[in-house]
């Protein structure tokens, strides 16, 4: 029997298979079955068109609304939103995602993208769904206590230890890499977060999508897309504010290919260079040169 929004779903993960490139069938199904509306609450919502138009309310509360590649308010006063699904599916698809995967998702907010990493891990997977914010984790908790799969933390998400894991997502911006995303990843892990710069003095970041996968041989690391986030509080400082601003500054965030941990000295090949790790331009097979 088909339901009175199921189409509009199915439409909707139609047009972002198109917007975003989605490769996986299991998300594509995630996002025709994840129910949007039971994330964001009864309408109106106020959608934010971009800037500088800014947000707008909607007609009535249709949740037709929700199903079109917009992002809704969570906090506008807080500029905190439920992502722009075009971007998100892309950034989930880049992961890799399979059933039976253990994950963990970093700024989980009102739950959506959560509920659609669970549908796709499946019910023998995992997912741990970290946020910072008690009132959000709370709100989180009660919109995914239908998955037997997913566990809600309220935590700092720079420092809480999942134990291992298949995938990392970290939807706020960090300044670098965590000690404990790197030791979390699981022999072929996937790490995705934002690397990202202040923009302004709500502490929103400007800068690049970041995502690291574990080999035998090392730490394979690209850059996927540039993109302006909320903050991940714990996860930023002044010192890598400024180093990373350097680094963007110089661009070359194409040449990026590894993330080396191995001690030493900063040279030609070390596009951002910090204390405990560094993104180079070496692949991972590479050869380190010898310290002196």
């Amino acid at each position: 029997m088909t339901r009175p929004l199921d189409s509009e779903r199915q439409r909707y993960a139609r047009d972002l298979r198109t917007l975003s490139g989605l490769r996986s069938e299991a998300l594509f199904r995630a996002f025709a079955s994840v129910a949007r509306e039971d994330y964001l609450g009864p309408g109106p919502w106020r959608i934010l068109e971009g800037l500088p138009i800014g947000y707008r309310t909607t007609d009535d509360a249709d949740p037709r609304h929700l199903y079109a590649n917009v992002l809704i308010a969570i906090d506008e006063g807080r500029q905190l939103n439920n992502g722009q699904p075009s971007a998100l599916a892309g950034w989930l698809d880049a992961l890799d995602i399979s059933a039976g995967d253990r994950a963990l998702h970093v700024g989980c907010g009102v739950g959506y993208y959560t509920a659609i990493i669970a549908e796709v891990v499946g019910p023998t997977g995992r997912v741990t769904a970290v946020e910072l914010d008690p009132q959000l984790a709370a709100r989180s908790a009660r919109n995914l206590a239908r998955y037997d799969s997913v566990e809600v933390v309220c935590a700092d998400g720079s420092e809480y230890d999942p134990g291992p894991q298949d995938v990392i997502f970290v939807n706020a911006g960090a300044t670098d890499a965590q000690p404990i995303w790197l030791d979390s990843l699981a022999s072929g892990g996937r790490l995705l977060f934002p690397m990202t710069v202040s923009i302004d003095d709500r502490g929103m970041g400007g800068g690049w999508m970041l995502k690291l996968t574990a080999t035998g041989r090392g730490i394979v690391a690209r850059f996927v897309s540039p993109l302006v986030v909320y903050p991940c509080i714990g996860a930023r400082d002044e010192s890598g504010d400024r180093s990373l601003r350097d680094a963007f500054g110089r661009g070359r965030e194409s040449e990026v290919r590894s993330l080396r941990c191995d001690p030493h000295a900063s040279d030609a090949t070390c596009w951002l260079h910090r204390p405990g790790y560094c993104l180079s331009t070496l692949p991972v097979d590479s050869p380190p040169a010898p310290v002196h």
